[in-house]
């Protein structure tokens, strides 16, 4: 029998099989003598030990298509990211560090503005623009007035996503809304091991439908930089790159030097001022990095 890893907690691995529910698992001892260890996320065969109780043991862990470093997790196609279009004002330059960190994992992202019916059309758009422009879907959402949610759900469908937020951006809200059975799932996965609320503390995969699984994350208020050289921010800032082989030096950072192309593309208002100030900040801090390295 064939699932996915919804959760793993000392040592039992809750495997959601699709028509037939969780199972709680454990992994043979091979795996270990291997150094290889199930991640949320990992598409695996089990053998039923227990039906009625829904017990088993993972046999194979299937090829993994990618497995993230932060959050430990397999087989993600999408991030999806969350912010609050106001109450609390969305941090951009905190948007960006996550922007990064999913595209130096290769990972696609969707973002999202919930509470979008407590700002006007005008706002929307200035955000929509700053991002859209380098190739991220944007959508609009207000889980309290129910907006948004099915355009929304279009992006998800059919695929494992990673969601994450910082606090207050309404990521739980649409979570219930998305799958309201989940505190019923996620009951019954406590109830099997003890641990209560403390659960809650470890990332874990929700089924939404069919094959449509979203991954809730810790919410984060601050985000390191992934371990990268200076020089490789910009292939992250996609929008530079048509404005780059205008630039006078080779290897331009696009912030002291003259005659760049990136900075006149800014004062003609074709990059994202905001985005560009980001970019500046997160290359001073990789570059304070480097120079605490030697």
């Amino acid at each position: 029998m064939q699932g996915k890893i919804l959760k793993g907690i000392s040592g039992f691995y809750y495997v959601h099989v699709v028509e037939s529910g969780i199972y709680e698992c454990k992994a043979k001892g091979i795996f270990r003598q291997q150094g290889i260890k199930p991640l949320v996320g990992d598409l695996v065969e089990i053998d039923i030990i227990d039906e009625a109780e829904k017990k088993g043991n993972i046999t194979c862990i299937l090829p993994r298509t990618n497995a993230l470093i932060r959050p430990a997790v397999a087989n993600v196609d999408m991030a999806l990211i969350v912010f609050a279009a106001a109450t609390p004002d969305p941090n951009f330059n905190l948007l960006d560090r996550f922007l990064v960190l999913m595209a130096k994992q290769d990972v696609p992202v969707c973002i999202c503005f919930n509470k979008s019916d407590l700002v006007s059309e005008e706002v929307k758009r200035d955000y929509a623009k700053s991002y859209e422009a380098c190739g991220y879907p944007v959508e609009f959402i207000s889980v309290k007035k129910d907006e948004g949610i099915d355009r929304l759900m279009e992006h998800l469908r059919g695929k494992t996503t990673t969601i994450a937020g910082p606090s207050g951006a309404g990521k739980s809200s649409l979570i219930n809304r998305l799958q309201p059975q989940i505190r019923m799932e996620t009951g019954s996965v406590s109830e099997k091991i003890g641990r209560g609320k403390q659960t809650t503390r470890h990332t874990q995969l929700i089924h939404i439908e069919g094959n449509s699984y979203i991954m809730d994350t810790p919410g984060f208020s601050s985000l390191y930089l992934p371990q990268m050289e200076k020089e490789e921010l910009q292939q992250y800032y996609t929008e530079f790159a048509a404005y780059e082989p205008y630039c006078r030096f080779q290897g331009c950072s696009h912030i002291s030097e003259p005659d760049c192309g990136v900075k006149q593309a800014l004062a003609e208002d074709r990059i994202s001022r905001l985005r560009y100030e980001n970019y500046v900040q997160l290359y001073g801090e990789l570059k304070e990095q480097e120079k605490n390295r030697y």
